[in-house]
């Protein structure tokens, strides 16, 4: 039986379904977006997931504030942006190396995904704490006489990096301080008698001094306590010169070495450039900027799935040249031209 409606005609049902159809087809079209959507909001999700990143430090922040920062531009640079997809940890032992063991299991139990380590005592403490966790090295000599991999092209285990070491700098330093101060027969060189990598300098010296026509005289400290007399030791010996190897122990004292050499009236190289802006005579070696702003490409690989075993450890390619004209004034030395022109800073 057909039903009329008020104006006595029969109602049209199949216009009676269409709105609906329209609505029940609205509410699929709906719940299919928001199907094919979740994956895309997951994907969001996992790339804007933040990322810990650990930076242990033997130092202070006053210390390490320059190199801190480049290395944060290098990873800006690589599209990291702290508080967006990265978090920074970063502990600092203050010169203090027994913290050094807390300071990492404290990053361990934070669970960041990559360790960078800039020193010999430091990468030590993290490769004792940690055997899974990636270990990026920004500064050290020799990290296989140290222990620390198998070998620079396959390390082989979970620490990988740049060295601050190049074969023959040893043999430049020495050249340097033989062309500045063409009549020094004996040269001290002052060492960390606890460094498995100033043993492999040591060595390196002596194989270098004869082929230029100097002695050298090794000088071993084992904390700054011992600087004073090592300076006597020094006078002692009749060295005309002194070559500071790099170690965080030396150079995180180095303005008290500075002190020391200048009251002896020593002329002494150095291998960074922080003790000849303090008043130091010259430094020539690899840039600890350069070096740490390499560090973060080495995490941007670690965190792009590269496994540190595989990825070979690189020598220093940045060196500089610093001279402080006014200490070398003090010392009675006059900087040849040819050194002064191949010189990267020069202080008046």
């Amino acid at each position: 039986m057909n039903v009329r409606n008020s104006t006595g005609k029969i109602p049209d049902h199949h216009a009676l379904e269409t709105p609906v159809k329209c609505k029940t087809l609205s509410l699929l079209a709906v719940l299919a977006l928001q199907i094919l959507s979740t994956p895309l909001a997951v994907d969001a999700q996992e790339s804007t997931k933040i990322v810990r990143i650990g930076v242990l430090d033997g130092g202070d922040p006053s210390t390490s504030e320059r190199l801190d920062q480049v290395f944060r531009e290098g990873l800006r640079k690589l599209g990291y942006i702290e508080g967006h997809n990265i978090t920074i940890e970063q502990r600092w032992a203050g010169r203090r190396l027994d913290r050094l063991p807390d300071l990492t299991a404290e990053l361990v139990r934070l669970q960041v995904s990559v360790i960078v380590a800039a020193e010999e005592p430091v990468i030590l403490a993290a490769k004792q704490t940690t055997s899974t966790i990636p270990i990026v090295m920004s500064s050290v000599g020799d990290p296989v006489g140290a222990g620390f991999v198998a070998s620079l092209a396959r390390p082989g285990g979970n620490i990988t990096g740049v060295t601050n070491f190049a074969v023959g700098l040893i043999e430049k330093w020495l050249a340097l301080i033989k062309e500045v101060i063409p009549a020094v027969a004996k040269v001290a060189v002052l060492r960390n008698a606890t460094s498995r990598t100033h043993d492999v300098f040591w060595k390196e010296a002596q194989r270098a001094a004869q082929g230029l026509a100097l002695k050298v005289h090794s000088l071993e400290v084992r904390s700054p306590a011992e600087f004073e007399g090592a300076f006597a030791g020094i006078a002692r010996a009749g060295a005309g010169a002194v070559l500071l190897l790099p170690d965080p122990m030396l150079y995180g004292q180095h303005e008290r070495l500075v002190e020391l050499a200048a009251k002896d009236r020593l002329p002494t190289i150095y291998a960074f450039r922080e003790p000849v802006e303090a008043g130091g005579f010259i430094s020539y070696g690899p840039s600890q900027l350069d070096n740490r702003r390499r560090a973060a490409a080495y995490v941007d690989k670690i965190l792009k799935g590269a496994k540190p075993a595989n990825l070979s450890i690189e020598p220093p390619t940045k060196f500089e040249l610093v001279i402080n004209l006014k200490t070398a004034s003090a010392l009675g030395l006059s900087i040849p031209k040819s050194v002064r022109a191949r010189a990267d800073h020069v202080f008046q």
